[in-house]
This record gives structure tokens, sequence and C-alpha cells, in this order.
């Protein structure tokens, strides 16, 4: 026996065994703090941005406030849920779950619901399904799971070419087909930042995200309505009132909140000047009511949550562990990001919501869902699993 295996076979010493245990533990408290904050922070924001639209709607002010406190309460059972499930779990489950997003996104494009021109939705009696929203932890969990099997085979090009491009290929025609080009952004990048962590080699990588930044601009460019907000973006004010009117009046919300905003519940925004303020545009009103100071503690509490996860990623018991992980993060930090982006008018508006804040019941589900994963992955780490 080697002295490798003699090591490895030696049990750590209880206060070391301790002090992870305790470290752990703050990670994942620190975990849910912040994404209860947020939590908080999304319903209040919900309760002033959603009142206006739902009282034109049928007279009741608190109608959707009260729908996302519902699924609010569905996505923290699936959390608690996901905390207690040992994460290996989903690395079984991958091929199934992926499998059914499949033909879920072509369910939706063959009999979706359409709105606002897109078919991203399945109605089934009272409850709206948007598969695109589990597409994103299914195609990771997945990429996670043939990135740990192959991990000895990552140096061969086409070990790695065949499996990603099948995975992400499928998912990502599936979804333009809808069009949905917001979440096709939001699965791929994040896979390439796995691909980034794991044993493929860099080069591949260099190589494959080139190749995939080329047919995302193609795809951009190739819908006029995408060219046009894409455009729109470089100077909104040359089409306030067309592509531009949403960023234009974003920016005027957040001009006109200062530094310690109008107040709770003041937002003027809200009164149909910006479109989607309660959910693609929710940021802008919390900017708007509590200012600069209240936008700055939301983008402070997403830069905890991306290192508090980035840390238990890379504290994982095993590869599988640190991939989902790091895909968890990469998704819910790079829609933060992308969402903010287009709501100050530094990056293009793609329609995507703002996780745990915008209304959205599916996303809200989802995103709580791969919170309870990373907590499964936190904990595994305290009690030392091994794959």
């Amino acid at each position: 026996m080697t002295d490798t295996a003699e090591r490895k076979r030696v049990p750590a010493h209880p206060r070391t065994r301790a002090r992870v245990h305790s470290a752990g533990g703050r990670r994942a408290g620190l975990l849910l703090v912040v994404v209860a904050m947020l939590l908080v922070i999304g319903l209040g924001a919900m309760l002033s941005a959603s009142s206006v639209i739902s009282i034109s709607a049928n007279s009741d002010q608190f109608r959707l406030f009260t729908k996302q406190v519902m699924w609010v309460g569905l996505g923290l059972s699936a959390l608690v849920v996901a905390a207690f499930v040992p994460y290996t779990v989903w690395r079984r489950f991958a091929l199934p779950m992926y499998l059914a997003v499949v033909v879920g996104l072509i369910v939706t494009v063959v009999i979706g619901d359409e709105r606002g021109g897109a078919a991203r939705w399945i109605e089934v009696g009272p409850i709206t399904i948007q598969v695109a929203e589990f597409a994103k932890f299914a195609t990771l969990a997945l990429l996670a799971t043939v990135l740990t099997k192959k991990r000895d085979l990552l140096d061969n090009l086409w070990h790695v070419v065949i499996p990603v491009a099948a995975i992400l290929g499928t998912v990502s025609v599936l979804l333009l087909a809808q069009p949905d080009y917001g979440n096709v952004l939001l699965i791929v990048v994040p896979a390439f930042v796995v691909l980034a962590v794991s044993a493929v080699p860099l080069r591949f990588v260099f190589g494959l995200g080139a190749l995939g930044t080329l047919a995302m601009v193609a795809a951009a460019m190739s819908a006029d309505y995408r060219k046009d907000r894409l455009l729109s973006f470089l100077d909104p004010f040359a089409s306030a009132q067309g592509t531009g009117l949403q960023a234009v009046q974003s920016m005027v919300a957040l001009g006109t909140g200062g530094f310690f905003g109008v107040g709770l519940g003041q937002s003027r925004a809200r009164w149909s000047w910006l479109p989607n303020a309660h959910t693609d545009f929710i940021f802008a009103i919390i900017g708007e009511e509590t200012g600069f100071a209240g936008a700055i503690i939301v983008v402070t509490l997403f830069a905890i949550l991306a290192a508090v996860g980035v840390s238990i990623a890379f504290r994982a018991p095993d590869v599988f562990g640190r991939l989902l992980a790091v895909g968890i993060v990469a998704w819910l930090s790079i829609q933060a990001l992308v969402n903010i982006g287009g709501v100050v008018a530094v990056l293009p508006i793609t329609g995507v919501p703002l996780p745990f804040i915008s209304s959205g019941g599916n996303a809200m589900l989802v995103n709580l869902f791969a919170i309870g994963v990373l907590l499964s992955i936190a904990r595994a780490n305290e009690s030392g699993a091994k794959e």
C-alpha cells in the first residue's frame, strides 16, 4: 500500500473535523441569510411595483403580490427538501431530468402559449409552466455528470466536443425556436464556466468559447427585434419611444431615486411609465424608492452569495459536487449581472428576471431549489462525504 493510500485512510483529528463542520455551517448559514434578505427585499419591491398593474387587471392591488408569496413558500419548501437530499442523487437523475426538459421544450414550441411574440409557456389549468427555467438546472447537472464520468478522457477533443455540443446545442436550438435568447445565454455561459473549472484543457475551452460566442452573436443578429434591441443599447435615447423606451425610463427611475430614494411605495415609474416594472425592471423600482443606497445593498448581497457559493463549490467532497455548485453559482450570478446590467443600461436588455426578487413563480421555485442543492453540497463537505 502506498503512502498516499495510507494517508487517505487516516481519520481526521476530532478538532480538525470540528473546524470543518463549524466553517461549513457558517457558509451555509451565511448563504441562507443572504437569500432571506433578497427574498424580503424582493417581496417589498413586488408589493410596490405590482400594485398598479394588479389594480388595472382586476382591481386587487395585492393579486400579484399574493401569488409571489405563494411561490416563495413553495420555493422555500423545495429548498428544504433539496438541502436534505444528498446532492449525488442529481447525478443519477441528470439524464432523465434533461430528457424531460427536452420533451417539455418541444411541447412548448408546438403548443406553447404565445405572449409578446414568444411561445415560452405551457398552460396547465391555473398553472403556467416555463420549461426554460427548469432547463437551467437540468442542463448543468447533466454537463457536470458527463464531465465527471469522462474526467480521465477530457484531453481528447472529441470526448469534449460531442457531449457538450449535444447537451448545449439541443437545448439552445429549442429555446431559440420559442424564441428565448436570454435563457440561452443563461445556460451556455454558466456551462462554459463549468468547463473552465473542470479537467477540460483550457485551449479546448477557449476554442469552444470562441465558436459559442460567434454562434450567439449570429443568433442575436438573425432576428430584427433582437438586432434592434442590441443596437438601441448603444444609444437608447435615439429611440426613446421605441426600442430604447425601457432603458430610458429605467434610467429616469434610477436618477429620480438619488442617493436615498423617493420612499417605499412612492415609485412614479410603476404608473405605466416603465414596462415590466415588477418583472425584468424591478431593480429600477428598488433604485427609485430606496436610492443608490438600497440598490448597492442588493448588488452587495449578490456578490456575497457568489463568494459563499464559490467557497462551497471548491470545498465540495467530489468532482461532481464542485462542478454542479460552480454551475449553480455561475448561473445565478450571471443572471443577476445581466438583469442589473440591462436596467442600468451598461448591457443590452435580454428580458431575464432578477433572481429571488422579480415576479415569476417558476424562476423562484427553481432558484430556491438550486440554493437547497448548494446547501446539500455544503452539508456533505461538513460530513466529509466522498464520491
